[in-house]
């Protein structure tokens, strides 16, 4: 069956420690094929793909590429065998042009000298990126480049390094609408060409839009894969998560309060006039491109960002918030969409990381209350249910669904009357956003306004009392979650709201 697959591996373990990462996996990949990879975080996906670039070695167990006995001994020698890896966190070196970045480590020399030759670099570079039809000149610098443009730019990358099989690690998920039909349209000719992908995301719907099969993960072990034509989405769930999810947005009504924030006239760094209020119990939910205006918004409330004008009320009474301390000092509290890069100090402890916002409150002089602070983060991060042998495990050891609990746990202690969610379930798995949902429906409940940012149309969809759609910085309307449980509104009207579109009120 070997000569099929254009990857094959067999029998695959691998272990840290007492950690059995994976257990006998299996998994195999054909030419010109878009083969998802699923699991909960912490199944050993990452693990597989680290080992098949060359960043671990396997335990035990054989890998097939091209019909060839396969091992890399770094992702440089990956690459130079044919196999690239897109990460899903991008960390460009800003200060290289973007033909740099193509060519990094496989530089063009004047001659049989140690020269670089930057003039042909930049001309080779320009004729992919213009094969590719990016509107981008080669000599471009990196750090002036969005996280999208950045995403393509390695996609490009791997190609011209004549790669057959490409891991993309959640591509997606710096991307809009728009972005992600645009990457499509380039896995679909990349297929064309015989390139082989593995594709790993926890957003199902791209699964069936974009992948031809599918292979399960689940607690370092191969469950399953079929076509994903003859898997249903309950079954795929199922498979990943070892259990039935009935309801992956388990939205409950609650009694909507009084208003707890309002903005007034609010304009800043990529967004104008913008006003709305949230009142207690509700979920706000904020839907548009990236780039419209939507995390702008929320930074600026919680003193990230300088604003330019604009007035801000919690509970009736006009605040200034010049810094996250001001925010927090009034009760509203943020989770950044980047929580690796802006809420989590990764080698420190879960405990340290829940307290690290409230540590004023256990303090007394120059001294900490080191018990009062360990039996109030014990007792919250119990409440929302963070899986981890101890709070003094270090956050960088915890799947990516565990470490938003922690970082939704340090606010969460901060008790706050308003909640800034900037994509709360960003790459992480089915079962751990159905538990980031509950949660959020269990805060409101409890009469606490939730203003959350999302990418993903279902979520928004989903999980919010009213919606408010961004276009280039500005609200280009409101929609009810009446309009959405009758059908009135639909994915399809509120994208075009996202474009720009005045969606007739009629029509909803």
């Amino acid at each position: 069956m070997a000569h099929k697959f254009i990857f094959d591996c067999q029998h695959i373990d691998k272990s840290f420690g007492g950690t059995h990462a994976l257990d006998d996996v299996e998994f195999h990949v054909k030419r010109g094929e878009v083969h998802a990879l699923v699991g909960e975080n912490g199944a050993g996906k990452s693990t597989l793909m680290k080992i098949i670039i060359g960043l671990y070695k396997a335990d035990m167990g054989t890998m097939m590429f091209e019909e060839k006995p396969y091992e890399a001994n770094s992702p440089a020698h990956a690459i130079q065998m044919g196999i690239a890896m897109i990460h899903q966190e991008l960390n460009p070196e800003p200060h290289l042009t973007i033909a740099e970045h193509i060519f990094l480590n496989r530089e063009d020399t004047i001659g049989k000298t140690p020269i670089l030759n930057k003039k042909l670099t930049n001309q080779k570079a320009q004729e992919i990126l213009d094969k590719f039809n990016f509107p981008y000149n080669a000599k471009t610098l990196m750090g002036e480049l969005t996280l999208a443009q950045v995403q393509m730019i390695e996609i490009i990358k791997a190609v011209s390094s004549d790669a057959k099989l490409i891991i993309m690690d959640e591509p997606t998920s710096s991307l809009d609408n728009e972005e992600t039909d645009r990457l499509f349209n380039t896995i679909r000719d990349l297929k064309k060409e015989g390139v082989a992908i593995i594709y790993i995301s926890h957003r199902i719907e791209e699964i069936y839009e974009i992948c031809d099969y599918v292979s399960v993960l689940r607690d370092g072990r191969y469950v399953g894969s079929g076509s994903v034509k003859d898997v249903t989405r309950a079954d795929l769930i199922s498979m990943m998560v070892g259990r039935k999810v009935d309801n992956i947005f388990p939205k409950i009504d609650v009694p909507i309060g009084d208003v707890a924030l309002k903005v007034e006239g609010l304009t800043g760094n990529g967004f104008t006039d913008i006003n709305f209020e949230v009142h207690r119990g509700e979920i706000l939910g904020i839907s548009g491109l990236v780039g419209s205006g939507r995390s702008e918004t929320l930074r600026a409330i919680f003193g990230l960002d300088p604003k330019e004008s604009g007035k801000i009320f919690l509970e009736g009474q006009e605040i200034e918030i010049d810094s996250p301390f001001d925010a927090v000092k009034n009760g509203i509290a943020m989770v950044n969409e980047d929580r690796k890069n802006f809420g989590l100090c990764l080698f420190r402890s879960i405990r340290e990381n829940i307290s690290l916002s409230n540590l004023w409150r256990d303090q007394q002089g120059l001294y900490l209350h080191v018990n009062k602070e360990k039996k109030e983060v014990g007792s919250v991060s119990e409440i929302l249910r963070v899986k981890a042998a101890s709070i003094e495990d270090e956050a960088y050891s915890l799947s990516g669904g565990n470490q938003q609990k922690v970082v939704l746990s340090k606010w969460i202690m901060a008790n706050p009357k308003v909640l800034l969610l900037d994509e709360p379930t960003r790459g992480i798995d089915v079962g751990a956003k159905a538990e980031i949902h509950s949660l959020m429906c269990e805060f409101a409940s409890k009469g606490m306004a939730i203003v959350m940012v999302s990418s993903e149309l279902p979520e928004i969809m989903g999980m919010s009392d009213r919606i408010l759609v961004y276009h280039e910085g500005r609200i280009n309307g409101e929609v009810t979650r009446e309009e959405i449980l009758s059908g009135k509104a639909t994915q399809e009207t509120i994208l075009a709201r996202e474009f720009g579109e005045k969606v007739a009120e009629e029509a909803l």
